[in-house]
């Protein structure tokens, strides 16, 4: 089973990117998964994004792995040769690297391990999708999000640097086997077609 994450920002292009890939027929031959709080029924069920402890942070992360349990049960299932995963363990363990190096929870290392007590998708290549945060303000105005809005965090620019560090400075190594940057600044068509022709390179 070869198994590949598309990673990034929120409004970086992934939800484009899949949807772009399912209406070229990828589910076909691939089992195609869409990202941890779109399994989540009721909006109030979501963990918040600035966790205000440890406990709580420690909390969301069992929360979002059992989401990564039913993934990968769904897979299995399916029996198809590829998946492709909106978002996987690794952007737990960014956001996890993130709150540790804003408010020192520390939970990451204690994350690492538990990760490995708990069935997951280990992808074995990784598309981060790279957005200057001044486009991802431009991009989410133009959705019509303003700054006071829940989930907005994730937008602080604090939070992006220690979030994309994760997956591009390899102080952290990411569980995944393989991570690609590719710069995902230009339109959403052009990011689309460019995960595209990746995962169809890595897929013959």
């Amino acid at each position: 089973m070869k198994i590949i994450a598309l990673e990034g920002p929120s409004y970086a292009g992934k939800s484009t990117a899949i949807n772009h890939l399912r209406s070229q027929g990828i589910e076909d031959h691939a089992f195609v998964s869409d990202c941890y709080v779109k399994h989540i029924v009721h909006r109030d069920d979501i963990p918040p994004a600035r966790t205000g402890s440890t406990a709580a942070q420690l909390a969301a992360f069992e929360t979002f792995m059992n989401i990564e349990n039913a993934r990968v049960r769904m897979a299995l299932a399916s029996a198809r040769p590829v998946v492709i995963l909106d978002r996987s363990v690794d952007t737990l363990l960014a956001h996890a690297h993130a709150l540790d190096a804003l408010f020192g929870y520390g939970v990451h290392h204690q994350l690492r391990d538990r990760i490995q007590e708990l069935p997951f998708l280990r992808p074995d290549h990784t598309l981060y999708l790279d957005v200057p945060a001044e486009v991802l303000s431009l991009r989410r105005k133009a959705a019509g999000h303003t700054a006071a809005e829940s989930g907005y965090f994730l937008h602080e620019p604090a939070f992006l640097d220690h979030a994309r560090g994760y997956f591009v400075s390899g102080a952290q190594p990411p569980v995944s086997r393989e991570v690609t940057v590719i710069p995902a600044d230009g339109t959403r068509p052009e990011v689309a077609h460019t995960v595209e022709s990746l995962v169809t390179l890595w897929t013959r």
